[in-house]
């Protein structure tokens, strides 16, 4: 299974958690929400080959941690994946819209510099200006919009842009979710939990519960789960396959 969007690093006990992603066999992209917290986030994944770790700066913690901008770009060489980043439309975050865009671009100049990534990309309440953004950087590798919430229009402008989508079971237990994820091309689907953010009944989901999108994404396709499962890992394998891997080959570098 696949968790391409994860917080593993936020779980009450995340060597715990670690451990049984590897138990599981399961391939983790483990998100970050700022740059100085990836050193600490990538430990986890000592011993896991299938734990991933993305260099992040997430949109809700921007005006806080803009400081931490030169830490992202001293970092970036070392990683494939970046993530959490990206913009937040909500209205508590209006105020620091300016400071997002700023962050946001500059992470996006950044990539494009290095050669481009794989970016995990929040888009909450923000799908038009992620766009445009996008857009305009064309170089800064794949990106993965994950739990998108546009509207169909959106949607149809991310995918003309080339954008992957990774969807979850918290995303998924609505009818608006279903109806996205079921216009989203199939062979640029990825499942995630986006634990420990994402609940469903209060509890917190773990990344072995991405199982519950394969039954959604089974009955939305209509098909077995075991299929979906098997369309899920030629998408990371073709992902992978299509992604620039410019990172620096020295000792320090993540998976």
């Amino acid at each position: 299974m696949i968790d391409f969007h994860c917080h593993l690093d936020l779980y009450p006990d995340p060597h715990g958690v670690a451990a049984r992603c590897a138990d599981h066999g399961l391939y983790v992209l483990s998100v970050t929400t700022t740059p100085s917290a990836w050193r600490g986030t990538a430990a986890l994944a000592d011993g896991a080959q299938g734990i991933r770790t993305a260099l992040g700066m997430h949109p809700q913690l921007a005006h806080e941690r803009a400081a931490e901008v030169p830490l992202f770009d001293e970092l970036l060489a070392q990683t494939r994946y970046v993530g959490e980043i990206g913009l937040d439309g909500g209205p508590e975050f209006t105020a620091h819209w300016s400071t997002q865009l700023a962050v946001f671009t500059h992470v996006l100049d950044a990539c494009a510099r290095a050669g481009g990534r794989i970016m995990s990309i929040h888009s909450r309440r923000a799908a038009t200006a992620v766009l445009d953004l996008l857009e305009s950087h064309t170089g800064a590798g794949i990106p993965v919009l994950h739990w998108f919430s546009g509207n169909r229009r959106d949607l149809e402008r991310a995918i003309s842009v080339g954008c992957w989508f990774s969807v979850g079971p918290a995303m998924l237990r609505s009818g608006r979710g279903r109806e996205l994820a079921a216009l989203m091309p199939r062979d640029r689907i990825l499942t995630e939990s986006d634990g420990p953010f994402a609940q469903i009944d209060g509890a917190a989901l773990m990344p072995w519960q991405v199982r519950d999108a394969l039954l959604v994404l089974a009955d939305l396709w209509r098909t077995s789960a075991a299929d979906v499962e098997n369309a899920i890992q030629d998408n990371l394998k073709a992902l992978l396959k299509i992604a620039p891997d410019t990172r620096d080959p020295g000792p320090v570098t993540a998976q």
